[in-house]
């Protein structure tokens, strides 16, 4: 028995199992414009994610802000849209909360990745995404006939000052001493497609990270701001981590400040180079491999649920 409701200018479809494609007969029952979407979330970093081979979004700033509002909108850390690409298998967008474009997410990369696949847009398990950090590749793993994980080539790290961007012709940026509010911190700055600033703590379970984070991503060290990250090693194989991110706020997860934090870490002498990352929405695998110095990410990615966005 699948049943839909609706509320706001959001019809979601409720059925037996999670992801329920809406059937056409729902569809026709909506009048105006619509729109199909997929709610889908990767250690709690949830995004609304679009099917651009199906669906034209023209204004997708303004839209990223009026689905992820949570009381009147989907709720959503931002928007992603999956476009078709002449140079990659598939290409991204992602648009965060307040409608600002962000180069690449390493979360909504994976949920691409299940996308794709589970819906039948791919029967491959090695692709390609295109992003404004360049293009990812993507091992889909399997089980069942479903992505369950999926681990992400993320590249190469950004270590150069002037190309993360911040104000230090250092390289690397480490125990850059900065000033935020009351506090003095000790940042590590890294670029993994988009600006990173890790600091390590004490413990990160009562930490301010609204205060500080806020406050410290707009500091002029950051032009472009960045996202920033308050680490606490538990040993050298593991780290908790929470994260401020660019235009979201704090985040249940960050991919790439999850890959930027093992990054800080081992440049500081604090890890190895194989690192499991605990986030407030769950564990991430990172590996820096020191051969080809690319970073590499592994986790889950799961649908929410599919539904139809409402045009006003």
């Amino acid at each position: 028995m699948k049943k839909a409701f609706r509320k706001g200018c959001v019809e979601i479809l409720l059925g037996e199992i999670v992801g329920f494609r809406p059937s056409d007969k729902s569809i026709h029952r909506i009048k105006g414009d619509i729109m199909k979407f997929s709610k889908m979330q990767g250690c709690g970093n949830d995004y609304i994610y679009v099917n651009c081979f199906e669906e034209k979004v023209e204004n997708p700033e303004s839209l990223a802000v009026t689905m992820s509002e949570r009381h009147f909108g989907v709720g959503a850390d931002g928007l992603v849209l999956i476009l078709p690409d002449d140079e990659a298998d598939f290409r991204m967008r992602m648009f965060n909360a307040d409608g600002s474009e962000g180069e690449m997410c390493g979360n909504a990369s994976r949920c691409i990745g299940k996308f794709v696949y589970d819906k039948g847009l791919t029967q491959k398990q090695k692709i390609s995404l295109n992003t404004k950090a360049g293009i990812k590749y993507l091992d889909l793993h399997v089980v069942n006939g479903k992505v369950d994980t999926v681990t992400v080539d993320m590249g190469e790290p950004i270590l150069e000052g002037r190309r993360i961007p911040v104000l230090s012709d250092n390289n690397p940026v480490i125990g850059e001493k900065l000033t935020v509010l009351d506090k003095d911190f000790l940042f590590t700055c890294v670029s993994i497609g988009n600006p990173h600033a890790v600091t390590f703590v004490e413990s990160t379970k009562d930490f301010e990270v609204e205060r500080y984070g806020k406050a410290a991503q707009e500091l002029p060290f950051f032009p472009n701001q960045a996202n920033i990250e308050f680490a606490q090693v538990i040993d050298r194989s593991h780290i908790h981590m929470r994260v401020w991110e660019r235009g979201s706020g704090e985040t249940l997860a960050c991919g790439t400040g999850a890959c930027a934090t093992v990054v800080a870490a081992v440049l500081n002498g604090l890890t190895e180079r194989s690192v499991a990352i605990t986030l407030l929405g769950g564990t991430l695998q990172i590996d820096w491999d020191e051969k080809t110095n690319h970073v590499f990410m592994t986790g889950p990615a799961r649908f929410s649920y599919d539904g139809v966005w409402l045009a006003e």
